[in-house]
């Protein structure tokens, strides 16, 4: 069941959900939708049927073929995993949020479960929640609707209006360069600067700013790593001193906090607190500014 499970929240997620229901994003856009597993018939999606979709792909679908990817033993265990767990307990994926899927601390985002659970529909007017639902919303709307897409909604209206995105291919990790990367153009920019003699505040930054910015300001600041090179606008390059140093803490602050529009960069007000976004800034400033008083 854990390899099973493993594999699932590795490669099928996105398209299928976390929960099996097949209610994300990509959803939105594909025609026929991916399988909602949580509403299959188990004596008409037999195991043996799910194995050979698997293996071989589905004609006319979205879903490609594994059979060149997974081995015969991870495909049955994919297999069982969707079938004990979506088919026959219609039970919820509760076990990909983890510290080991780059989810530490998942509970500072406990204010939106409501909307990302379809207990509040989505599209529910501001004016009718209440302060911490309007935060979850808020929380919602910055974090998690990439992924969970509209959850639930009143009113379904028309998708989403398409846009240009991209996308860390997968296995993709600005912590440990693979052989891809780390041979590539980006390897320079995916080593953090070293520094000696960090002050407490600024230690915690440095530890803040690795876990959480660095996956679109690439960990040298440059923004010039394998994510950071494929967004537009681009991420704002900290390593060129103009472009820190016309920012002063303040319009720092405010951009962390509230997010920059017309861009990726989003609203950390919701995630990081006021200290932890002060230790950031201070990391900042000392890593690329180090004539910085």
């Amino acid at each position: 069941m854990e390899q099973g499970r493993r594999i699932y929240n590795y490669r099928c997620y996105f398209c299928h959900g976390y929960a099996g229901d097949g209610d994300t994003l990509a959803a939105s856009f594909l025609d026929p939708p991916p399988r909602a597993f949580t509403r299959a018939d188990p004596d008409v999606l037999t195991r043996q049927r799910m194995i050979k979709a698997v293996r071989d792909g589905r004609p006319g679908t979205a879903m490609m073929g594994f059979g060149g990817v997974l081995s015969e033993t991870e495909i049955a265990a994919v297999v069982d995993f969707v079938r004990e767990n979506f088919i026959l307990r219609r039970r919820p994926n509760t076990r990909y949020h983890t510290p080991e899927n780059g989810w530490p601390d998942h509970q500072r985002y406990r204010a939106a479960y409501p909307f990302a659970l379809g207990e509040i529909p989505l599209d529910t007017p501001w004016e009718q929640l209440s302060e911490t639902q309007r935060a979850g919303k808020r929380l919602y709307l910055s974090s998690c609707v990439s992924c969970h897409d509209r959850a639930r909604v009143t009113e379904e209206g028309a998708i989403w209006q398409a846009r240009p995105l991209s996308f860390p291919r997968n296995g993709y990790s600005h912590r440990a360069p693979d052989s891809i990367s780390g041979a590539s153009v980006y390897a320079l920019h995916e080593q953090p600067p070293r520094l000696t003699g960090l002050d407490d505040r600024e230690r915690r930054g440095e530890r803040l700013y690795q876990a959480n910015c660095a996956f679109c300001h690439a960990p040298d600041g440059s923004g010039r790593h394998w994510v950071g090179a494929y967004l537009e606008p681009r991420p704002r390059d900290f390593t060129h001193a103009r472009d820190l140093a016309v920012l002063s803490d303040e319009a720092l602050r405010e951009r962390i906090r509230e997010g920059v529009p017309g861009s990726a960069m989003p609203a950390w007000k919701w995630v990081l607190s006021d200290g932890q976004i002060d230790d950031i800034i201070a990391y900042l400033r000392r890593a690329f500014l180090p004539g910085e008083p």
